[in-house]
């Protein structure tokens, strides 16, 4: 199998190259020629899963009779669905990893991925991530003291939560961290213009481990087969999907899921609902309006604090047309009044405390069930809410425990410098 760039620039290529690229030349962000079927037996481990999901994407990789290693390292830690107060009423927790939050099994599957791939003795990849809360910290424990690799986190300052902060800034050796002068688009935008330097990568190998990279898409499918598939052994019904989403990645993962697992007409993955903040691109455009990135908001989700969301050229390759697409997702917008009421009564009304991301996904849950929705549906929780604990343990009235690979984090000296929202700053730092 090979992969081609949404913007249709770029040659076919092999997902060895995709991978260690991240960017298409074209600027554009790789996706499959073609997206296969997979059968899964039933009863296999999340690892086995895992593999079984991914295993076409490999055929042709050097990857190939490793994966069943890097999937073992990358899913050993469960993303279990939990049934919440309610009938029907799913939590899929995605937090169960080192930083807890969902991008910790991407983001280790593309570290052992790439490790396997360097080539003895070249110089150092710089792995190049900008990120609204969680990517970053996963990112750098992913590749924290792997030789081969530096990485630069890119984070707009004040606009994450301080345990957020803390967990960007604490890894030091071959991690660097930024305090950006500006707005998660503005730290995408960095990263992008850096991947797309040519001269730049001639001096300095990079590569990328944000969502728009091939190698955080495709191993984000995986939690979402696992998890629908044993919904539908249990329960003989397809499992809907409500997922809180900025730049759109783990979204695209749960749409990749849905298609992969068709058979016929029919998927053990249903509706696909997409939660977000008062960000409101994407309810605007499935609302019927023309697509229009607009100026990034601050609110209390901020990991979805996302004004241009990269993933949207996925979505758009994956239909006919817009229209095609708005039938294929619908998307709500949450604002902060209603995630804080959500977070307070979460504990009575769902039997959970949630962060602030999930508190979105259960404002839309709750939604659908105001207006007669009977089906089972579960909302993805993509973070510990131990990470906002000034937003949520006022609302809650008591201390939220904090998960121990998290404390670990939060033991250690911090530190990052200050960038400003300039591409030669960024470049003077990648070249120092």
């Amino acid at each position: 199998m090979k992969f081609v760039s949404t913007r249709g620039g770029a040659p076919q290529t092999p997902i060895d190259v995709a991978l260690v690229a991240g960017l298409a030349p074209d600027g554009g962000l790789y996706v499959p020629e073609a997206v296969p079927t997979v059968d899964i037996e039933p009863g296999h481990t999340f690892a086995q899963t895992a593999h079984d999901v991914l295993a076409p994407y490999f055929a042709e990789s050097s990857l190939r009779d490793a994966l069943p290693a890097i999937c073992a390292h990358a899913y050993s830690f469960d993303a279990p669905l939990r049934p919440m107060a309610g009938d029907g009423d799913h939590v899929l927790e995605l937090f169960h990893g080192p930083t807890a939050a969902f991008k910790d099994y991407a983001a280790r599957f593309l570290a052992e991925a790439l490790s396997r791939l360097r080539i003895a003795d070249a110089a150092p990849t710089t792995i190049v991530v900008a990120t609204s809360g969680d990517t970053g910290a996963a990112v750098a424990s992913a590749f924290h003291r792997h030789d081969g690799f530096n990485v630069v986190i890119l984070y707009p300052e004040g606009r994450v939560s301080p345990r957020q902060a803390h967990g960007l800034e604490c890894w030091g050796d071959n991690v660097r961290t930024f305090r950006v002068d500006g707005t998660f688009d503005d730290c995408q935008r960095l990263a992008k213009q850096a991947l797309s330097d040519e001269a730049l990568r001639r001096e300095r190998p990079l590569s990328s481990a944000n969502s728009i990279s091939l190698g955080r898409l495709l191993p984000q499918v995986a939690y979402y087969a696992h998890a629908a598939l044993q919904f539908e052994r249990q329960h003989a019904l397809p499992l809907n999907l409500i997922v809180p989403t900025g730049n759109l990645g783990n979204a695209c993962a749960a749409f990749l899921a849905r298609r992969m697992l068709a058979q016929g007409a029919r998927s053990p993955i249903g509706e696909l609902v997409l939660a977000c903040n008062a960000n409101d691109v994407l309810p605007r455009f499935f609302a019927g309006e023309p697509y229009a990135p607009r100026e990034t908001r601050a609110t209390l989700a901020n990991a979805m604090d996302v004004g241009a969301p990269s993933n949207f050229e996925r979505l758009r390759h994956w239909h006919v047309d817009d229209h095609d697409l708005r039938r294929s997702l619908r998307a709500f917008a949450v604002d902060d009044a209603a995630i804080t009421e959500v977070v307070r009564g979460a504990p009575a009304r769902h039997g959970i405390v949630a962060d602030p991301h999930t508190a979105a996904g259960l404002h839309v849950l709750e939604g659908l069930r105001s207006q007669g929705d009977t089906r089972p549906w579960a909302v993805v929780a993509t973070a510990h809410p131990a990470k906002f604990d000034t937003i949520v343990e006022p609302l809650v009235g008591h201390a939220v425990p904090v998960p121990e690979a998290l404390a670990q984090c939060l033991s250690r000296p911090a530190s990052a410098q200050r960038l400003p929202a300039d591409y030669p700053a960024l470049c003077a730092a990648l070249r120092s």
